[in-house]
């Protein structure tokens, strides 16, 4: 197992100093390469530094949506670095909004700090991390319910059912799989795999490759990572 650099984003030096210090302890191999309370903090350290996984609470000092912020600047600038989110609130609006930013895990302040070296370790390998309740209130706001017509019958299109290939595709975009990963692993151009894509999200009703992931999630069972 190689080494696992992180970074540490949370609005108090304590906040950050205790999360580091359970890291360093973890049976991981996770190094804690920088902390920091703001977003300017974050991208120095980011610049700085070869980070892997970093850690961003919702609030910053800078902010009380900071964090979803520099996690949006994070995703576009540094797209080698995966961004777990640690959310005070696990309403549905404060879940989606993680995953819309770009987070690639989601964790409660009140989860215990082996779940948050679990979830460091898990996103590290290219995997989606959520629990099962977050999931679902994610896959609910994607997914709203169906619409009721007028004579109280629910209006309902039957999914269009994926081939065993466009299943295998959306199964290497839920493991962090690039469109140029994608075409070495199943031996196609680049353009072939755009094709798949593009029909898996007509067929799907999706958008973009988070929505796969949750989609490829869903269709395994979610479970709660702790029970891993």
């Amino acid at each position: 197992m190689s080494n696992i650099n992180v970074l540490i984003a949370d609005e108090s030096r304590m906040g950050c100093q205790l999360m580091a210090t359970a890291l360093r302890r973890s049976r991981y191999r996770l190094t804690v390469l920088d902390c920091s309370v703001e977003s300017a903090g974050v991208r120095a350290g980011l610049k700085a530094n070869d980070i892997n996984v970093a850690v961003i609470s919702s609030h910053l000092k800078d902010g009380h949506d900071a964090g979803f912020n520099v996690t949006r600047e994070v995703r576009g600038s540094y797209p080698h670095t995966d961004v777990i989110m640690l959310l005070d609130s696990t309403e549905a609006s404060a879940v989606l909004k993680a995953f819309q930013s770009g987070a690639r895990g989601i964790l409660s302040r009140d989860d215990p700090f082996e779940v948050l070296c679990k979830c460091i370790h898990a996103v590290s390998q290219g995997q989606v991390w959520a629990a099962s309740r977050e999931l679902r209130l994610a896959l609910d706001a994607l997914n709203p319910p169906p619409l009721v017509s007028p004579n109280g019958a629910k209006s309902i299109k039957a999914p269009n059912m994926l081939t065993s290939r466009e299943e295998g595709v959306v199964l290497l975009v839920a493991e962090g799989m690039t469109n140029r990963d994608i075409s070495r692993q199943l031996q196609l151009s680049e353009h072939t795999v755009r094709n798949y894509l593009f029909r898996i999200f007509n067929k799907l009703g999706t958008s973009n490759r988070l929505e796969l992931a949750l989609y490829a999630l869903q269709r395994k069972g979610a479970h709660h990572p702790e029970n891993d």
